[in-house]
């Protein structure tokens, strides 16, 4: 689904990413483990397009994307969420939801004069998506509400269900984890491996390894820009370089 080869970012004399190969298969869960530094975001970053590589090949479902911006890759069916989920605060959940939906020809302004039927049952359609996706994270009790109100976790909910309803076949997904209650880490597991279920492909980073074992069969391990190892997590946590690796950023 995802083939990502020899990937190389430079910042000047510093090689954030260097000569990196992932791959993801169809419909597979893959994670993305390191310490702080490793490259992992920097990675992201030129997968989903908001960093172009210094060097090497990303692929789609076989067609090349590097050097598309991301809004082509997430047209694409390539979606990505971040650490810190950014929704806009004034805007209800719902609202939010729907601005993620493709094909909307409210967008386009003469559309709203001379195509309004089409406009309106587009917007219907959109709306209705929305909210199944909103449903399907349990925040359908705040479907009106504004979001500056939701809990941190809530927001990593929203940003699933508002990347959901574009319908991608792969989702990049930053630390989903992180900053999340017990109880809502749950619920977003849950929801990752449901999706999964039904097709939905990921490449996860987290640094939860409750999380890792419990979504991913394949673990990969970046350290200094570089792969370092992979496997399964059982695997890559009794791996002595994975233990040097993170010991040596405590050190």
């Amino acid at each position: 689904m995802l083939k990502a080869e020899r990937l190389f970012k430079r910042f000047g004399g510093v090689t954030a990413v260097g000569g990196v190969s992932i791959e993801v298969p169809p419909a597979g869960i893959v994670g993305l483990i390191g310490p702080n530094g490793a490259g992992k975001t920097t990675l992201f970053n030129c997968l989903a397009g908001s960093l172009r590589p210094d060097a090497g090949e990303v692929a789609f479902e076989g067609q090349r994307i590097d050097g598309l911006r991301p809004d082509a890759i997430f047209a694409r069916g390539m979606a990505r969420t971040f650490q810190i989920p950014k929704p806009f605060p004034a805007m209800s959940v719902l609202d939010n939801v729907m601005l993620a939906a493709p094909d909307q020809p409210g967008e386009r302004f003469h559309l709203n004069w001379v195509a309004r039927g089409r406009v309106a049952a587009r917007e219907r359609e959109v709306a209705e998506a929305a909210r199944g996706w909103i449903d399907f994270v349990g925040l359908t009790h705040l479907v009106d509400a504004p979001a500056r109100i939701l809990s941190g976790g809530q927001r990593k909910l929203l940003e699933l269900a508002r990347v959901m309803v574009a319908e991608p076949r792969l989702v990049l997904l930053d630390e989903p984890g992180a900053g999340v209650s017990p109880h809502l880490l749950e619920t977003i597991v849950d929801r990752i491996a449901e999706l999964n279920r039904r097709g939905v492909g990921f490449l996860v980073i987290e640094h939860n390894m409750d999380v890792i074992t419990a979504l991913c069969r394949t673990v990969v391990v970046m350290a200094e820009g570089q792969v370092l190892t992979a496997g399964s997590p059982a695997e890559v946590v009794r791996d002595p370089r994975v233990i040097d690796a993170y010991l040596g950023q405590a050190a």
